[in-house]
């Protein structure tokens, strides 16, 4: 790999960091202001929104400019929304305005990966940096638990420069704390090469942006590559917003958990992401991205036999590890979650890598990324909003669960037979090949 290709590496690294933890400081502020318990899933829903109504606008962006001031530039907006929270405003609305920079952020750092590398090196650069956001991901999310823990939160609550700035509360200590993180991911944004890519100058027409945006959809959907690539992914990270509030919800129920301990197990699904995205790297080439769709069948199914999870179908015992107790029920129920996750990854990476390339040779990195982020996001928004729903109803946990993963399975199931069909009339996995747009030197 490029040496470029290992700042973007550590620029996404920290600035993963910094959302995940973000996150979890986000639903312990909601709890210290005594919230409903629906406007917690609320907090991603308002974070994505920004991709969506953004979409139309920021492949534009990500193109007009190198990718790397593009990521510096919204990393300090993420910052930004970050100290609107501290400072009063309400979590939603602060969450929404770091949806703003993330929304920005996301075409440049994949669109980057096209711009730098070969084809034949995307699926292993892909593996690399989901891996790499993965272990941000875990790190991030234990992060968020300890630092909204009481006695790292007294700990920070007594440093006079956070005594200064007027921070009275865990939560807001905690924010304080993640805020040098955004800042050491905008340093690693400037480290970023200029890869010396350059596209048509970009219009400042908002309605031009529009029909491009269309016209970009368009292609990707009726692509026999790139609509099954589109769809899987949209399934995939509207599944996985869920389920990072699912596990939690699963574990105050069935486990017994707080948010600071519940965590632990989102971050047990992280860590199964990054090594089923590693060995996805090392096993799956482009070429045959499309064999792991059962893994995601797979996925659900392991979904739905979690809502049959009983907390008392395992003894209460604790396990010596060194001189820490484990209970037997939190190690099983964190493999448990580690071979999700595994799933998960082995067959995302493949997915992404394959949808990344066929938006390179149809249309431009910046736009085809923009477009993936819509459709992506979108289905985080719809799954996000079904799941609130259905916690002001008051549905029980494990009928939640189990919902949620037939609906993957029935999701899965469709997608593979519309693959299939699409097999039937031709081999398109001979499309995989070199870019045919042209770069302006």
């Amino acid at each position: 790999m490029k040496r470029g290709f290992y700042w973007i590496m550590a620029a996404q690294f920290f600035s993963s960091l910094a959302d995940n933890a973000l996150l979890i400081a986000s639903i312990a502020l909601l709890l210290q202001l005594q919230a409903p318990g629906w406007m917690t899933p609320l907090l991603k829903f308002f974070f994505t929104v920004s991709y969506v109504l953004l979409a139309p606008f920021v492949g534009s962006f990500a193109d007009a400019l190198p990718k790397g001031r593009v990521m510096f530039v919204t990393n300090v907006l993420k910052l930004g929304g970050l100290l609107l929270m501290l400072f009063g405003a309400h979590p939603l609305l602060a969450y929404g305005v770091v949806g703003l920079g993330a929304a920005a952020y996301s075409p440049a750092k994949y669109g980057i990966l096209t711009e730098l590398l070969p084809p034949q090196q995307l699926v292993a650069a892909n593996g690399w940096i989901e891996g790499t956001t993965v272990g941000s991901i875990i790190l991030g999310t234990v992060l968020g638990g300890v630092l909204v823990s009481r006695g790292v939160g007294d700990w920070l609550l007594a440093l006079p420069a956070l005594r200064a700035i007027g921070v009275s509360s865990v939560a807001g200590a905690a924010l304080a704390a993640i805020a040098s993180i955004y800042v050491v991911a905008a340093l690693c944004n400037l480290k970023i090469p200029d890869t010396g890519a350059r596209y048509a100058r970009q219009s400042l027409n908002p309605l031009r942006h529009l029909v491009d945006f269309a016209h970009c959809s368009r292609v990707l959907w009726t692509d026999r590559l790139g609509q099954i690539s589109m769809a899987v992914t949209t399934l995939f990270w509207g599944a996985g917003a869920t389920l990072q509030f699912i596990v939690i919800k699963w574990a105050e129920a069935v486990l017994g958990l707080d948010l600071s301990a519940a965590a632990t197990l989102q971050a047990s699904v992280a860590l199964g992401v990054a090594i089923g995205a590693i060995a996805a790297a090392a096993r799956v080439p482009l070429k045959r991205s499309l064999s792991v769709l059962p893994v995601g069948l797979a996925m659900g199914v392991a979904c739905v036999l979690l809502a049959l999870y009983a907390r008392d179908s395992v003894p209460d015992v604790q396990l010596a590890i060194g001189r820490a107790h484990l209970p037997l029920q939190l190690l099983l129920a964190g493999l448990y979650m580690l071979m999700v996750g595994a799933m998960a990854g082995y067959f995302v990476v493949p997915m992404n890598a394959l949808l990344q390339h066929r938006g390179y040779v149809l249309l431009s990195a910046g736009h085809s990324i923009a477009v993936q982020n819509f459709n992506e996001n979108v289905g985080v928004l719809a799954m996000l909003a079904m799941y609130a729903l259905l916690i002001r109803l008051d549905l029980p946990v494990r009928a939640t669960i189990a919902l949620f993963g037939v609906f993957l399975v029935a999701s899965m199931w469709a997608v593979m037979r519309w693959n299939a069909r699409n097999m039937r009339e031709r081999d398109w996995t001979r499309l995989i090949g070199e870019p045919r747009h042209e770069i302006a030197p």
